[in-house]
């Protein structure tokens, strides 16, 4: 059946492949209802069952040329996420919130990197799983919110997490892998390490979201404010997203961070009028892109990886689990946020994707060659680091991107904040 889907698939053009995927998806989304799920769910499951693993319509080379789909989904999603970050509105949230991000981001972080070590006595192995940990996937969370139409406190606290966590861990994975480098280099003879120059990309990779972020929200609130028709509002908006994409491409920089600071910049800066005709573009297209992102997100999900999940993945999980569960209620009960924050946040943000997968890959390729295989032991290699770590990863966002999703409808409804009849 594979073998036929992939022969029949060399002669399909590429948009009849998307249509027939957007329709399907549609449909199996909308019946996720009836068994009280998100659509995503539906549509990664659709993913699966097209993807690599099974029938293998939206094979690796579909994927490729539709990968652009997933970047703009993605660029959206945090410009959404930012136009979301008023600062009068999460001072109401109070400071508490900086408590939980802290905290579940360095909780994750700990308890992946102590559960690691003593699992394998790897340190330079543990530092990695323990810097990728704190990464979130803020699609699967903004997909809910916006299925659902959620609102509340812990709607705004998801928003603020979900957008500020990626930034700390980047800082975080930057410092782990940096001193987790020097280590193999150490290993490997190379002893003239410059520590500075091993942690300044993260932090040159936010300096320079940040000022593109910025430079574009002035731009863009320019443009807009001198236009009425909801069209011509949608072109610009398109234009930039296409923009922020292709240079985030150059710098190799966060689309997530560049385009989370444009949104945050224009809604913290321009009057109320400017930010609505902005806003009341994004759910024109949304529905649709979300379609085409957790299909494509699922076809990635490679079911074979599976069985390598072995006791190092099901530690990680726990783990990552429990760091980001019992850390953002420590940072709660620091924080003295309201009881809906304290109880459920944590359970909203455990979705974990692409953001994770690409860290994971810039370890298999940075780390290279770098350090020595000990006393006939591979461990101690960079190349037997990278190597699990890709698996590892590629296999627990398998379970993360499943269970996140439902985890955070779950809480948003215990909370009272979308309708209990969806």
């Amino acid at each position: 059946m594979q073998s036929f889907f992939a022969d029949l698939n060399l002669s399909l053009p590429i948009l009849l492949i998307v249509g027939i995927v957007v329709l399907i998806s549609f449909y199996i989304g909308r019946n996720m209802k009836y068994i009280k799920l998100p659509s995503l769910i539906g549509y990664m499951i659709l993913g699966v069952v097209f993807g690599p693993s099974l029938l293998n319509l939206l094979n690796e080379s579909v994927q490729l040329s539709l990968s652009f789909i997933t970047e703009i989904a993605l660029a959206l999603v945090a410009l959404s996420i930012g136009l979301e970050l008023k600062l009068s509105s999460l001072k109401k949230l109070g400071s508490g919130i900086v408590w939980v991000i802290f905290i579940e981001s360095f909780g994750a972080f700990i308890l992946v990197f102590t559960a690691v070590l003593l699992y394998t006595g790897n340190l330079p192995l543990a530092l990695i799983f323990g810097g990728i940990a704190p990464a979130s996937a803020p699609a699967g969370t903004v997909a809910v919110i916006h299925e659902y139409k959620a609102r509340g406190t812990l709607t705004k606290s998801l928003y603020a997490i979900v957008g500020f966590d990626d930034g700390l861990g980047i800082i975080i994975f930057g410092f782990a892998a940096a001193i987790a480098r020097s280590i193999l280099m150490h290993q490997t003879g190379i002893d003239t390490v410059n520590f500075f120059e091993l942690i300044w990309p993260p932090f040159k990779e936010i300096l320079i979201s940040l000022a593109i972020g910025g430079g574009f929200s002035i731009i863009i609130s320019l443009l807009v404010r001198k236009l009425e028709n909801s069209s011509d509002i949608l072109i610009i908006l398109l234009a930039f997203i296409f923009i922020s994409v292709g240079i985030s491409h150059i710098f190799h920089i966060s689309i997530i961070l560049t385009n989370m600071v444009v949104g945050m910049i224009i809604v913290n800066t321009q009057g109320f009028s400017i930010v609505r005709k902005i806003s009341e573009r994004l759910p024109v297209f949304m529905p649709l892109l979300f379609i085409l992102f957790f299909t494509l997100a699922g076809a990635n999900l490679h079911i074979k990886a599976l069985p390598s999940l072995g006791i190092l993945g099901i530690l990680y999980v726990i783990a990552r689990s429990g760091g980001l569960i019992f850390g953002s209620k420590l940072g709660a009960y620091f924080g003295k946020v309201n009881k809906n924050i304290r109880k459920y946040v944590g359970l909203g943000i455990l979705s974990q994707a692409g953001v994770a997968i690409g860290l994971a890959l810039i370890v298999k390729h940075d780390f290279k060659g770098l350090g020595a295989i000990i006393n006939g032991k591979e461990m101690a290699s960079g190349d037997y680091i990278g190597a699990v770590v890709i698996t590892t990863i590629t296999a627990t966002c398998i379970f993360f991107e499943i269970i996140g999703p439902i985890l955070t409808k779950y809480a948003l409804t215990k909370a009272g904040e979308i309708n209990r009849s969806k």
